[in-house]
Formats: C-alpha cells, sequence, structure tokens
C-alpha cells in the first residue's frame, strides 16, 4: 500500500512551497496519468498537492499583445472548445480533439498534457528493464516489440516516443510555457521544454521539481487559413499516434511565407527541422517541394525492424499534411480531401 499525505493549495506561491519540501511530492489536478502510473506501480507519491484551487490558472485570455494565455488547470476539452483557440488557433483545436477520448479531455488539464510520460510497453512492465524507469537496466524495445517506437532523435538509452497530441500543435504554434517556482517565473519556449532521451531517457523535460506549470503563451500569429494536424493510428479513435503531423502556413502570391511542421510518434519530443521550413520559404507550395521537405526532416530517421515502415509513412503523411493545410475545408467530418 503507498501511504500518502494531500493538501490542497489555493495560490501558485503555496504550491511551489509545498512541493519543495518534499522530492516525493507530486502536483494532482485531473491525474488522469499519474493515477495510470500510481496503478502500474510506476509513481509511488508521498504527497499529493492538490492545485484544483488556484484560479489564476483556469483562464483563457487575449493578451495586450494579441496573443493568447493558456491556464494550466484549464481541460483540455475546454481549450479545443474556446471560441478564440478555434478561430485563431484552429491547429491546436484539431490536434486536441484527436487525442484520447473525450471522457479523459474533460478532466486532462493543460498543464498535464505537456506532462504525459510515454506508453512504451516496457516502461508500464515492471518485470522489464526500462532506461527510463530504471536507468542503466538497458532498453528491451530496440531489439524487441518497437512498432510504436522512434525513428527520430533516439540513442542507445531509449527509443520510446512523446505521446501527446496537443504538444504537436504548440510546437508548431511556437508556444511559451510559463512556469513558476520559489525562485520566480521563467519562460521556456516550447521547443526547449521537451528533451531528447540522450543520456538520460528518465527525464522528459527540463522543468525542475520545484516549479509548476501555470500557463501557456500562444503568439500573436494568424495561422487560421491554412492549417492541417493529421494523425495515422491503428483505429480511429482512442489510439496513440503511428505518426501525426500538425502544419501551420502562411502564403503570399502562391508563395510560402512561413511554414511550421512538428511531428508526433516518432521522437521522444515533438520533433521539427528548422533547416526543412527554411527551405520551403519562398518556394510553391506544391508536392514536389514538399517531398524535399519531408525527405529532410527524415534524413537521420533510424528504424529498429517493427517500425522501419514509419520512415516512408513519416514522408508520406507530412507530403499528405502539408496538402491538406492548403484546403483546411477537407477536414470537416466526413468529408474527403482532394490529394
Amino acid at each position: 500500500m503507498n501511504n500518502f499525505t494531500y493538501k490542497k493549495v489555493e495560490t501558485i506561491n503555496e504550491a511551489v512551497q509545498e512541493i519543495s519540501k518534499n522530492k516525493k511530492a507530486n502536483f494532482i489536478a485531473g491525474g488522469t496519468n499519474l493515477i495510470d502510473l500510481w496503478k502500474y506501480d510506476l509513481a509511488h507519491p508521498e504527497s499529493l498537492i492538490d492545485i484544483n484551487s488556484i484560479s489564476t490558472m483556469k483562464q483563457i485570455k487575449v493578451l495586450e499583445s494579441g496573443g493568447l494565455s493558456l491556464g494550466a488547470l484549464v481541460t483540455n476539452s475546454d481549450t479545443a472548445y474556446d471560441t478564440i483557440v478555434s478561430t485563431k488557433y484552429p491547429l491546436l483545436s484539431r490536434a486536441i480533439l484527436a487525442g484520447a477520448s473525450a471522457q479523459i479531455r474533460n478532466s486532462a488539464t493543460n498543464g498535464g498534457n505537456l506532462l504525459q510520460r510515454t506508453r512504451c510497453y516496457y516502461f508500464y512492465d515492471k518485470t522489464s528493464p526500462c532506461n527510463k524507469r530504471n536507468p542503466g537496466s538497458g532498453c528491451p524495445a530496440k531489439n524487441g516489440l518497437n512498432r510504436m517506437h522512434a525513428i527520430l532523435g533516439t540513442s542507445e538509452s531509449c527509443i520510446a516516443v512523446f505521446p501527446s497530441d496537443m504538444c504537436i500543435a504548440l510546437a508548431a504554434l511556437n508556444a511559451t510555457v510559463n512556469v513558476s517556482s520559489p525562485n520566480g517565473d521563467r519562460k521556456i519556449a516550447f521547443t526547449d521544454f521537451h528533451r531528447l532521451a540522450g543520456n538520460s531517457p528518465e527525464k522528459d523535460n527540463n522543468l525542475e521539481h520545484d516549479e509548476i506549470i501555470t500557463g501557456l503563451t500562444l503568439p500573436n500569429e494568424d495561422f487560421s487559413q491554412y492549417y492541417s494536424y493529421l494523425k495515422l493510428r491503428d483505429r480511429n479513435s482512442y489510439a496513440f499516434a503511428l505518426v501525426s503531423v500538425a502544419t501551420a502556413m502562411k502564403l503570399e502570391h502562391n508563395k510560402i511565407e512561413t511554414i511550421r511542421i512538428a511531428l508526433g510518434g516518432v521522437a521522444h519530443k515533438p520533433w521539427r527541422d528548422f533547416e526543412a521550413e527554411q527551405f520551403l520559404e519562398g518556394k510553391e507550395p506544391n508536392r514536389e517541394n514538399f517531398t524535399e521537405a519531408a525527405k529532410m526532416i527524415i534524413k537521420t530517421a533510424k528504424g529498429y525492424g517493427d517500425n522501419d515502415f514509419k520512415i516512408e509513412l513519416s514522408v508520406k503523411a507530412i507530403v499528405r499534411n502539408c496538402m491538406m493545410a492548403l484546403h483546411p475545408e477537407t477536414q470537416r467530418p466526413g468529408a474527403q480531401p482532394s490529394l
């Protein structure tokens, strides 16, 4: 039995003071991933700090800059269906609605979505070695069942993938993560928040133990005209991505002014290739150019047997999603994209 203490806090300052007292304390909000980890005997918190009463983290508001602030305690559902989000940042709305089930989205919070852990089978199987769970014990996925595993940014220590859909869109939208600690506040660029496995696969992100995610900031950029989120999976719902792609694009005189392409299901973190994005700027938005960029994004990919198919699939998914971004109306439920 895992005995634990429980305390409800009402302010950010109270939350960070409490978490700093105990290295084995955990914040709890929606709890959709923490409870799973607990049930599988993978998490053993000595103290739960309930942050659901912190009202300042439950808001979605337009900033003076024209950007948008998303509170860390706003649920995934409320974020996806918010009028401003769905109008100005529809890519984020689409990505959120591609993930989990409605019941989970109604409980899961924006901050918690960033902190969810991998769904690697070996990580969840306590009878198997796993460097992410037990550093130094090995990574059986490399020579085992690895169909769902990473092809980009892998290391000898780990080939697990990050499971979020929401975070792939946030990476494409250049979001910023706002955090607080007893030492003050700081901002983390979204592309710097999550980590590659390297030699420390047990570390999923660059958040310190005594820090709390207070919210996210979306810059004042309008990608509402050309965007798409494509999630390829084994079944149409309640399944994690084999490969997912978020594309946000701006066109000027039929040339690509700006483009962001982020991939999920292929790495230990949301994956972007800035060189490929720069290659596309100033070029026509056509299949040929998208294919060349896709090959650039995947050029360092490495398969481990069962997941070799992801390399070719990723190229096709990138091209298809970029073409879909030219016609977002084809993404309506039941609509068929003209590719």
